[in-house]
């Protein structure tokens, strides 16, 4: 017997080869192979082996599933199955967003400013994803060179890059140098999102890195909007600067 599944939670080759000698190690499993680019595990088997016991077999931050073949009738309720497993997981990352805006909107409230709202948001945002990047330094740079391109071609990029969103988080926080910052601002996000970008457009299913390997959260869309808040906002600071 051979079935297909998906496994999240991968974020590099040593994940890969972890969930690949666990899988091979089940009673009744003859051969496993996992593929990191298309995140699926193909296991071939000489008993029925449950998904249950497959996943009691895997640490915690890996989650299998079965892949079944799709049609005209399961098709709708697998896409809102998927849409709404989706949201939940993106579910932190919009509280988070919340809690950017809601301490933004407090600082400037009193005397409006929109330029501080701005600046507020951006320090507060850097500052705030930089702490989730850190809280597993080691484990970051393997999970964001998966997309980004300079990560991808320079290593060391991804150990530093939490450092570059915590100094910019200060200077914005604190009115240093801002025209840098935002300069700043536009490079290494735009470099990401391209990344983003092509990894939507190529339809792979990977872990988003914009929080660190704390929260396992997938790439999406919501990923895109993010980045492409922070561009327009430093563009529009730029501009009327």
């Amino acid at each position: 017997m051979k079935h297909t599944y998906t496994v999240t939670g991968m974020t590099c080759n040593g994940c890969r080869t972890s969930v690949e000698t666990k899988l091979n190690a089940i009673d009744g499993v003859t051969k496993a192979s996992v593929d990191l680019e298309t995140t699926e595990a193909v296991i071939e088997m000489n008993r029925h082996v449950a998904l249950k016991e497959i996943q009691n077999a895997l640490p915690e931050k890996y989650t299998i599933l079965e892949k079944k073949a799709s049609n005209v009738f399961n098709t709708a309720s697998t896409q809102a199955e998927a849409e709404k497993s989706e949201l939940k997981q993106l579910f932190p990352l919009f509280l988070i967003f919340g809690y950017i805006i809601a301490a933004s909107v407090l600082l400037n409230y009193k005397s409006w400013d929109t330029t501080g709202f701005m600046l507020d948001f951006m320090g507060l945002f850097y500052i705030v994803f930089s702490f989730f990047k850190l809280l597993d330094l080691k484990g970051f740079p393997e999970s964001f060179k998966m997309y980004d391109p300079l990560a991808k071609a320079i290593p060391a990029y991804g150990w530093v890059y939490p450092f570059i969103e915590l100094g910019l988080g200060v200077m914005f926080l604190m009115r240093i140098e801002i025209l840098f910052a935002l300069i700043i601002t536009l490079v290494v996000l735009g470099i990401t999102t391209i990344g983003v970008t092509k990894t939507l457009l190529d339809k792979k299913s990977i872990q988003c890195a914009c929080l660190g390997t704390a929260l396992k959260l997938p790439m999406t869309k919501a990923t895109f909007i993010e980045n492409s808040i922070m561009i327009v906002m430093a563009v529009i600071m730029l501009l009327s600067n």
